[in-house]
C-alpha cells in the first residue's frame, strides 16, 4: 500500500510543479507553468501522432517532465468525471 500511495503522491506533486490555472493565462485553460501551452494542445499533438521528441522540437520550452504532467493531469480528469443522464421529455 505505501509504494501506490507513493506513486500517487508524486503524480499530484509533479501535477501541481508543472500545471497551472488562472484566468488570466488563456482565459483559466490548463496550461504547463510558465508558458501559455494548454495542455489540450498537448494531447491534440499526441493524438495526431507525434512523439515526446516531436513535441519539444516544435515547443522547446517542454520538457519530459511537463508532458507527462500534461498526460496524467488529463488522466485525473477524465477518471475523475461525472457524467449524469438526464431524461428525455416527449414533445408534441
Amino acid at each position: 500500500m505505501t509504494l501506490l500511495r507513493g506513486r500517487w503522491y508524486n503524480k499530484i506533486k509533479n501535477m501541481v510543479k508543472k500545471i497551472v490555472i488562472n484566468p488570466k493565462i488563456m482565459r483559466g485553460k490548463p496550461v504547463i507553468k510558465g508558458t501559455r501551452i494548454p495542455v489540450y494542445l498537448i494531447l491534440n499533438l499526441i493524438a495526431g501522432g507525434y512523439d515526446f521528441a516531436r513535441i519539444i522540437k516544435a515547443y522547446p520550452e517542454l520538457t519530459k517532465e511537463s508532458i507527462k504532467a500534461a498526460l496524467e493531469y488529463a488522466q485525473s480528469v477524465v477518471k475523475y468525471e461525472e457524467v449524469m443522464t438526464v431524461p428525455r421529455v416527449a414533445v408534441g
